[in-house]
């Protein structure tokens, strides 16, 4: 077996997420790039709160159940037919409930978070947070049921489908915000049909039975305990998008959000740890799924601090060269929160293993370490230093919640020891 096919025998799945996601981060790179030639920084800082904040709205009205899905489709339910359908019904509930109050309340708070956007769009971007739902919902019925190819395909078209959109909808004549609004609304419809038809056709919805209100409530409870750390994780990375955006103005907003999407490239890896890793864990049990987490941090933490160093240095002439001159200012907010991505890799093995045990609440927790120090550093920070001021506050929350999550897993992993220790047999007594 030559060298190539024994990295694909062992790594494929992983490999095959983390091409996605860097298929899936090249479309969100021209996409981005298309609304800064086109539009300026104002419409790029745009575009990027409308790709965060449907998806926090939506995940937080449905009791976080992206994260969920899962846990409870790839575990001891996963016969349960009343799954699929019980899944679909929190989406759908959810969804709705999200668009209607972002509807709502754009009269009262859209001048604030998007003062460039009439009232009518705004009202109209509501719809995404259905959309998204619907979409992130199908993704992760993808991950949870075996179907890792599905939902990798998921992860590239909902990034992908922006672009047809743009041109379809640049050739009609819509252009500004608008294009922004429609371009992310036909996306999503796309890339769902897309998920959802190839559930259907692998028999997802085989002898499907009617949605359960008891089985809802289980996936609520865990979803809600691992929503928090999902929350908090997108706070952690976008609360400084709003900050910025709130204090300073949306041109800072669109220099920052290119550093950001530049510095993040080194999650891709991480996220692709813990997207993959999840299911295997809650398969492999608390004790075997701790020892391989133990045995890959020193492994992850040389891989990735290696891996910092090209990017960190090809940031200087990498961004200017994309995106133009405008964005030169760009550069040291990159380079910044390169350092704060070290233990990232780290990190992501560990919230796959506190998902795959159960225990979300704890990934939660190391989540709310690193959104305290984001808070407290980014009010300090940014109305002195703008854009730089909140890379140094994402580079120490980034690093602060990986420790966080370091000393969660070894006191995790010596209650298990314990466990285990406490239900071993004793030896019988010598009766001589």
């Amino acid at each position: 077996m030559t060298p190539l096919r024994r990295l694909r025998r062992r790594f494929g799945v992983l490999i095959g997420n983390i091409g996605a996601r860097v298929g899936a981060l090249g479309c969100t790179f021209v996409a981005t790039l298309l609304l800064a030639r086109n539009g300026g920084p104002s419409v790029v800082g745009t575009y990027a709160l409308l790709h965060l904040l449907p998806a926090l709205v939506g995940s937080l009205l449905s009791c976080g159940l992206p994260v969920s899905i899962p846990y409870f489709l790839a575990g001891p339910d996963r016969d349960d037919r009343r799954l699929p359908l019980t899944l679909v019904a929190m989406a759908m509930i959810g969804g709705a409930a999200g668009a209607g109050i972002w509807i709502a309340a754009a009269p009262f708070a859209g001048a604030q978070l998007f003062p460039k956007l009439s009232l009518t769009l705004l009202m109209l971007a509501g719809l995404a947070v259905l959309s998204r739902l619907i979409t992130m919902t199908a993704k992760a019925c993808s991950q949870g049921s075996d179907d890792l190819s599905g939902s990798n395909r998921v992860i590239f078209t909902e990034e992908f489908m922006f672009l047809p959109a743009y041109a379809l909808l640049w050739s009609a004549g819509v252009g500004g915000y608008a294009i922004v609004v429609g371009g992310l609304l036909l996306a999503d419809t796309a890339a769902s049909s897309l998920a959802w038809g190839r559930l259907v056709r692998r028999g997802f919805f085989h002898q499907a039975r009617r949605p359960s209100l008891q089985l809802a409530r289980r996936i609520a409870s865990y979803g809600i305990r691992a929503q928090v750390g999902g929350v908090i994780t997108q706070l952690n990375l976008r609360l400084d998008f709003i900050l910025v955006n709130l204090i300073t103005s949306p041109a800072v907003l669109g220099v920052y959000a290119i550093a950001s999407k530049f510095a993040e490239l080194l999650r891709i890896p991480s996220l692709a740890l813990t997207y993959v890793l999840y299911p295997k864990y809650a398969r492999d049990g608390p004790g075997l799924a701790a020892a391989k987490v133990r045995a890959a941090m020193p492994k992850l933490g040389l891989l990735f601090a290696a891996v910092i160093v090209p990017l960190w240095l090809s940031a200087g002439f990498v961004i200017p060269a994309i995106y133009g001159s405008a964005f030169k200012s760009a550069v040291a907010p990159a380079q910044i929160i390169l350092v704060g991505f070290v233990l990232t890799g780290i990190g992501g093995v560990i919230t796959a293993f506190m998902y795959g045990i159960g225990r979300p609440g704890l990934n939660s927790l190391g989540m709310a370490v690193g959104l305290v120090a984001t808070i407290v550093l980014d009010i300090l920070l940014i109305p002195p230093f703008g854009a730089e001021g909140a890379a140094v506050a994402s580079a120490v929350a980034y690093t602060t919640s990986a420790l966080a999550l370091i000393w969660f897993f070894l006191r995790a992993e010596a209650a298990e020891a314990r466990s285990l220790l406490s239900v071993r047999p004793l030896p019988s007594a010598d009766p001589g």
